[in-house]
């Protein structure tokens, strides 16, 4: 398995993450336009979103998306607005590397805690963010349309206590 690379999710990765998106959320997958909108607030002094790709080298040299993520900060709390990671890289870590990525921007964004949304049927989710902290604090029901599926809200107290890992270029 080849290692996979953190870098900052630019516009020309809209599309390659589309097609990821829409293999593994097929029901819910996010559009074109929320990833344009999110990636318009990423940069800049008044930025308050931090998406991240994961890559790894193709069969012809050339680099393939196998995961991302995205935290959007407000005040002194971060949101994870995604995760996802190719069914291939499941179980090596990379879903980690990118939530460890997130916690370092929430820290850096100064919150003081982190939300998320989960599946409630997503259990390999539910425990990655379990290790790292994350605590179940309530429900959406029927949040995840059109599928009608229901989400645990998880929250992080403190995220700074749960950065670990390596630095990563953006």
């Amino acid at each position: 398995m080849t290692t996979a690379v953190l870098r900052e999710m630019r516009w020309w990765d809209i599309e390659p993450v589309l097609e990821l998106e829409k293999d593994l959320f097929p029901e819910d997958a996010w559009s074109r336009g929320m990833f344009w909108s999110d990636l318009a607030h990423a940069r800049g002094p008044g930025a308050t979103r931090r998406y991240v790709v994961a890559e790894t080298a193709g069969d012809t040299g050339g680099a393939r998306i196998v995961g991302y993520g995205g935290l959007a900060a407000a005040g002194d709390v971060g949101d994870v607005q995604t995760i996802a990671v190719s069914r291939e890289h499941w179980g090596t870590g990379l879903g980690a590397m990118i939530l460890t990525e997130l916690l370092r921007a929430a820290t850096a964004f100064e919150c003081a805690e982190v939300m998320l949304e989960c599946r409630v049927d997503n259990i390999r989710a539910q425990k990655l963010y379990e290790r790292f902290g994350f605590e179940a604090i309530g429900f959406r029901r029927g949040y995840y349309q059109p599928g009608n599926v229901d989400a645990l809200v998880m929250r992080l107290n403190d995220p700074s206590t749960s950065v670990q890992g390596t630095e990563i270029n953006g």
